[in-house]
C-alpha cells in the first residue's frame, strides 16, 4: 500500500507518516474470488486515505510462495511425504543484506581492530539470527556460520601473511580440534549455536479475545 501524495502534501509541513503498511490477505477460493476481494480492499482502504499500489499488489497460489517481513512463506510438499505443509524461510533478500554487511567488516585489507570487529559482528549477528530463529533456518544459519568464518580468516592471512599451516597453528589444539577466532577476551559468535524453535500449530489453545464471556 502507499500514502505517497499524502506524505508529500504534509512533509512539507514538516509532518511524517510511517512508512508504507504491508498487507497479505490469505483467501479460501479461486483466483476471481480474490481478485474480487481485491477491489473490496481497496474500497475499505481509500477512507483511511491509503491505496493498493498497484506496482506490489499481487495475487499468487501459496505453493509459489512469497516474501513478507523478510520470510519466505510458501505451501510445500514436505520432502519424502505426499503430505503439504506451510513453511516460512528466509528470504534471499535479508540474506544477501547480512553477506553484505559482513563483507564490509571484513574486507582482506581492512585494518580494523579485530576485537571491534567481532563485537560489530556479534552485535549484527545476533539480532538477524534472534528475528529469523523462528523459520526453517537451520541449514541457513550453519552456510551463514562458515562464511564468516572463512571470510575473517582470509581477513587475518592477508593481514599477517599467514599461510594455511599458520591458520592451522594458531587456531587448532594439538589434538585437531579447531578453535574459536578471539581478540582481546572476545569471541566470534556463532550463529549456528543459535536454537531453532519453529512455530508449532496451536489451533484453538490460541486465546480468543472476541469469545464471549458466557456462551449459551
Amino acid at each position: 500500500m502507499s500514502r505517497e501524495a499524502p506524505a508529500r502534501f504534509c512533509e512539507r509541513r514538516r509532518v511524517r507518516f510511517p512508512p508504507p503498511t504491508h498487507l497479505v490477505v490469505l483467501v479460501h477460493g479461486t483466483e476471481a474470488d480474490t481478485a474480487a476481494l481485491r477491489e473490496e480492499v481497496a474500497d475499505v482502504l481509500e477512507p483511511l486515505g491509503l491505496r493498493l499500489s498497484q506496482a506490489k499488489t499481487r495475487i499468487g497460489h501459496m505453493s509459489d510462495g512469497f516474501d513478507f517481513l523478510g520470510f519466505r512463506i510458501q505451501w510445500k510438499r514436505k520432502g519424502g511425504t505426499n503430505k503439504w505443509h506451510v513453511y516460512t524461510f528466509i528470504a534471499d533478500r535479508p540474506i544477501r543484506s547480512l553477506k553484505a554487511k559482513v563483507r564490509a567488516l571484513t574486507g582482506r585489507t581492512s585494518q580494523q581492530d579485530l576485537a571491534a570487529v567481532l563485537i560489530r559482528l556479534t552485535q549484527i549477528m545476533r539480532g538477524w539470527a534472534n528475528y529469523f530463529k523462528h523459520a526453517v533456518a537451520k541449514h541457513v544459519f550453519d552456510r551463514l556460520d562458515a562464511f564468516v568464518w572463512w571470510r575473517l580468516i582470509r581477513m587475518l592471512q592477508t593481514r599477517h601473511r599467514w599461510s594455511w599451516g599458520d591458520v592451522r597453528r594458531r587456531f587448532t589444539t594439538p589434538t585437531g580440534r579447531w578453535l574459536p577466532i578471539t581478540a582481546d577476551g572476545i569471541e566470534l559468535f556463532r550463529i549456528a549455536s543459535v536454537t531453532v524453535s519453529r512455530y508449532r500449530y496451536r489451533a484453538s489453545t490460541i486465546p480468543n479475545p472476541w469469545q464471549p464471556a458466557n456462551p449459551v
